[in-house]
């Protein structure tokens, strides 16, 4: 097996259809066919995320009763059978050329560990499309090149083996931080790489929600502090739906 792809997915009927339909699109274009896998992880739903899930034939779904979504990822783990195991949130739609070229930066380089890369959002205005941008090339993806290191929760793929080798993900994360925990632990035992080359897009949801700059202060804060202090500064976050 190639390439095991989790989507965690916490009452998410209303966006994990679009998801798959961009999952398997982007399967039909690969040239690994027959060597991909597609788990849901089904985080203590109270909808119909688990029937949507299974409205496709060839997905696994994976129940994990202990909601969080460290625990769903975990979960989603220790089902995987692939060699590479890619993680995506369930409102996000894979782009194409995603597997390919994810598949491409570990076979080209063995010292690599972990592949992310920003997102774009297919719900936002032009204005905030710009901001986005200007956030991922000004910022962040400098920040990664100091760092060594940066993992964008909702679009990143590693090793089935470094990921078990560190213990696989924090639970006692919550939320906020876990991408930069996972990203920080994983450069101990391996190269970490953010491209571009390696890009979803996603809802906004949580932006329209919160706010563009509050969310966007929220994400730094919790890089920053994970990065330098190994922890999350913030506990508490609200599921958006």
């Amino acid at each position: 097996m190639h390439l095991s792809i989790v989507i965690p997915a916490y009452n998410e009927a209303k966006y994990l259809g679009a998801c798959l339909e961009s999952v398997y699109a982007e399967i039909d274009r690969t040239v690994y066919v027959g060597s991909i896998e597609v788990i849901v992880v089904d985080n203590a739903s109270t909808d119909e995320t688990a029937e949507v899930a299974r409205s496709f034939a060839d997905v696994r779904v994976v129940q994990e009763e202990r909601k969080g979504l460290t625990r769903a990822r975990q979960a989603g783990l220790r089902a995987a059978r692939g060699k590479i195991v890619g993680y995506v949130d369930a409102d996000v739609r894979m782009l194409p050329g995603w597997i390919d070229r994810t598949l491409e930066e570990f076979d080209r380089n063995p010292d690599i560990v972990c592949v992310s890369g920003p997102c774009t959002y297919y719900d936002v205005s032009p204005l905030h499309a710009a901001l986005v941008w200007m956030y991922w090339n000004l910022l962040a993806i400098p920040v990664s090149w100091f760092t060594g290191y940066m993992v964008l929760g909702g679009n990143f793929a590693a090793r089935n083996e470094a990921l078990h080798r560190i213990g696989g993900f924090d639970e006692e994360i919550a939320f906020f931080g876990e991408d930069t925990n996972i990203a920080r632990r994983l450069h101990a035992v391996g190269k970490v790489r953010f491209t571009r080359r390696i890009q979803v897009a996603a809802s906004a949801r949580r932006f329209h929600a919160e706010g563009i700059w509050a969310t966007a202060f929220r994400y730094v804060m919790n890089f920053f502090s994970e990065a330098i202090l190994k922890r999350p500064v913030t506990s508490k976050y609200q599921d958006i739906r």
